[in-house]
Parts: structure tokens; C-alpha cells; sequence
């Protein structure tokens, strides 16, 4: 099986914050959104930079994404996620909630309306809402887990002082409500539609080149299995769901 290559200095301790002497940080799950437009002559990606204050990833470009929230497990839906994608998300779960894999796609689907202001949903009746899924829920939209596939996944290394979980997700831009983004949203300094060449030469952190080289091959073939990169007693290793 071909895929991407990987960088002999993937993560290497240099790069970024390392966190003090103690035991490792538990991962968080998190869950990222790789939106993919093909309206026009070669497929662009939707990416965002990072403010130069975070204490994560400062200034790199990056897919829109975070960290699962306690109402991502209940929150309304407009469809559910594809059985197969579930299924997959399950393998070498680190959670015992059976509802973990329609979580982690809502906070795919969640964060990336907050940080870039666009919805992966269709069109419902408005109603009250409370909490994050609030704005969805009164503007007359729900998410649309159906579009999602699941590319990757990947677990931060044991010496970083903040750790993530985070499986990444595909979805065609058609499937957005619309290409407008919400003008009251917006976590990242500058967003873009970029090719995949434009994407590899930004500033990106080594897990997000990693994937973009894996959604060049996944373009040509969606029936690739998704990587899993993790460290294990501080080696890398790469397995595939």
C-alpha cells in the first residue's frame, strides 16, 4: 500500500513547547474537518492560520478543528454517520461511550462553523438553543454527519505539554448550507482555499503535511484505509483503521 512519506524529523522536540518533568498529559479527543472544494480546476482545501499568541501550534496553518465537548454527545442531527465510518472509528477506541464516534464528528462539524464560519448541515425548523450548538440550532440548521469520511488519526507525543486525540474527517464542500461564511465567526487570524501545492508550502505543523499528502492519494482512491500515527514508549509508529 502506497501513501504518504514521512519525514524522518516528524515532530521533532524542537518543534514547539515541551511540557515539564511528571508524568504524560492524557490525549483529549479532538476531531478536525478537511473541507474539500472541487469547483474549479484542481481540488482546494479550506485552511486557517493560527494566532501567533496560542500556546498550541502558534501561527501555523491548520484545518479547522478542537476538542470534543460534553454536548457534542447529544446535540440534534439532520443525519447520522455513515455505518462504515463509525465502525472504523471504533477500532482502538480509548473510550467507552458508545456514542463516542457521533461525537467526535459533531466537534468536527461544531468547531470548524466557530473557527471558520461555515456549516456542514442542512436546512430544519429554527428553535431555542442552548450552549454551542446554539447558533445552528436558531438559524435553522442541523449537521449533516452523512457527508463525513474518516482520513486519519492521530495522538500528539508524550512529551508535548498539551495533547490531542484527534481524528480527521473529509467532506465535500457541497455539502456545506453555504459558501458565505457566517460574518459572526471566525477563531482563525486568515482563512483560505488553497490547492493541495499552496497548502504543502505554508507554515504547517508536521501532522497536518502528513495528511494532506494522505488526501492527494485519498482524492484518487476514497477506499484507502485511514492512518493512525501515535507514539509508543517513544517511538513513532503508523498503523492503519
Amino acid at each position: 500500500m502506497t501513501g504518504p512519506i514521512l519525514d524522518p524529523n516528524y515532530d521533532p522536540r524542537s518543534d514547539g513547547a515541551m511540557r515539564d518533568q511528571g508524568p504524560a498529559v492524557t490525549p483529549r479527543h479532538a476531531a478536525t474537518l478537511i473541507v474539500v472544494r472541487r469547483d474549479g480546476p484542481m481540488p482546494r482545501l479550506l485552511m486557517g492560520r493560527r494566532a501567533k499568541g496560542h500556546s498550541f501550534m502558534p501561527s501555523k496553518w491548520v484545518f479547522p478543528g478542537g476538542r470534543v465537548d460534553r454536548s457534542d454527545f447529544s446535540a440534534p442531527v439532520a443525519t447520522k454517520l455513515g455505518a462504515e465510518v463509525e465502525a472504523r472509528l471504533r477500532l482502538q477506541a480509548r473510550h467507552t461511550s458508545p456514542k463516542l464516534p457521533r461525537a467526535l464528528a459533531m466537534a468536527a462539524v461544531r468547531e470548524t462553523f466557530e473557527e471558520v464560519g461555515l456549516l456542514l448541515a442542512r436546512p430544519a425548523e429554527p428553535r431555542p438553543g442552548v450552549g454551542p450548538w446554539r447558533p445552528f440550532l436558531e438559524i435553522g440548521a442541523l449537521p449533516d454527519l452523512a457527508a463525513l469520511k474518516f482520513v486519519a488519526r492521530a495522538i500528539t507525543p508524550p512529551y508535548r505539554h498539551k495533547r490531542f486525540d484527534a481524528r480527521f474527517f473529509m467532506a465535500d464542500a457541497e455539502a456545506l448550507l453555504s459558501l458565505e461564511r457566517r460574518p459572526d465567526c471566525g477563531e482563525l487570524d486568515e482563512i483560505a482555499w488553497v490547492d493541495l501545492d499552496e497548502a504543502l508550502a505554508l507554515d504547517l505543523p508536521n501532522i497536518t503535511r502528513f495528511v494532506i499528502q494522505e488526501i492527494a492519494l485519498r482524492l484518487e482512491d476514497e477506499a484507502r484505509p485511514a492512518p493512525f500515527m501515535r507514539f509508543v514508549k517513544g517511538a513513532r509508529r503508523l498503523e492503519h483503521l
